[in-house]
């Protein structure tokens, strides 16, 4: 009787270990808002070891009203982790998949409880109340004395083996060198691009800013003033494409924009402007459009 209450109580803790190990391995704090939770699970291209979630920058902040979107449209967390992948790459995650040696924090468990299944039923049933009830062949019942000693040790062995995977799992599975960051100038400019297309040319004006502070490039100013331009803000268009004429006189696309953004800050002027844009690029694609605001 004492055996078996070891047994019992060895199993008992077998299986607790085990469910240990499966929780340590896949436990994540509960988070009601699927927003916020997804957004935690994004790291920030912006910031160093921050996730999208805690992160302040203009960057983060775009990408939770991304995610914000896709949820509020249904899609479920695997699909906006999955969209967000598909453009930055895994590396955008907190926690890349699961690979090599971490993977034993969830099979050595589930084995120990498939292991704990078959000892439970093998080594707790009950025996023959005399004990030596000989076997059809003659034999004696003794020798089912040796089996279960077997199973006795096995599902101890297995409480030891669960217990070095709980105690050691960082040793088990070190963490993998983190990935370099997304790279902060082209998630701002993809983000750009997206917002845009959701007709959101404020939020498309900001991340265009961002990418600037860190790529003084002439196209991503020309994608400025349109965005600018878009979203009513005719002065700050303006501004934007003589910087781009400052270092490109000939700039079609520039002249473009001045002479479209002045024709509300600077109306006696745009047309002289739009004249020029033609005289540059009399086959863009905006040219007879153009022809027409200015009636030649």
């Amino acid at each position: 009787m004492t055996r078996r209450l070891l047994v019992a109580l060895a199993l008992a803790a077998l299986v607790a270990l085990a469910v240990a190990g499966l929780v340590r391995s896949a436990a994540s704090p509960d988070r009601p808002d699927p927003a916020t939770a997804i957004a935690a699970g994004l790291r920030c291209p912006a910031c160093q070891g921050e996730s999208v979630a805690d992160s302040r920058s203009p960057i983060a902040a775009s990408m939770r009203q991304v995610i914000a979107d896709q949820v509020a449209q249904g899609r479920s967390a695997h699909e906006v982790r999955r969209w967000f992948v598909d453009r930055y790459g895994e590396e955008v995650l907190a926690q890349p998949p699961l690979r090599g040696p971490a993977l034993l924090l969830w099979a050595v468990p589930a084995v120990a409880l498939l292991g704990a299944g078959a000892g439970a039923l093998r080594t707790l049933r009950p025996r023959p109340a005399d004990g030596e009830r000989r076997r059809p062949d003659g034999g004696s019942a003794r020798g089912r004395g040796r089996p279960r000693r077997a199973w006795w040790v096995a599902a101890i062995g297995l409480t030891a083996l669960v217990a070095t995977v709980a105690v050691a799992a960082d040793r088990l599975a070190p963490p993998a060198p983190q990935p370099a960051a997304a790279d902060p100038t082209a998630v701002a400019l993809r983000l750009a691009q997206d917002l845009e297309g959701q007709q959101r040319y404020d939020a498309a004006a900001q991340m265009y800013r961002e990418a600037l502070r860190e790529r003084p490039d002439e196209a991503v100013r020309l994608r400025l003033a349109f965005a600018l331009l878009r979203a009513g803000d005719a002065a700050g268009a303006e501004q934007t494409a003589r910087q781009v004429l400052t270092d490109s006189p000939g700039s079609p696309d520039g002249l473009l924009v001045l002479g479209l953004a002045e024709r509300t800050t600077r109306p006696a002027d745009a047309p002289g402007v739009l004249r020029r844009f033609l005289a540059v690029a009399p086959g863009h694609p905006a040219a007879a459009e153009i022809r027409r605001l200015i009636g030649s």
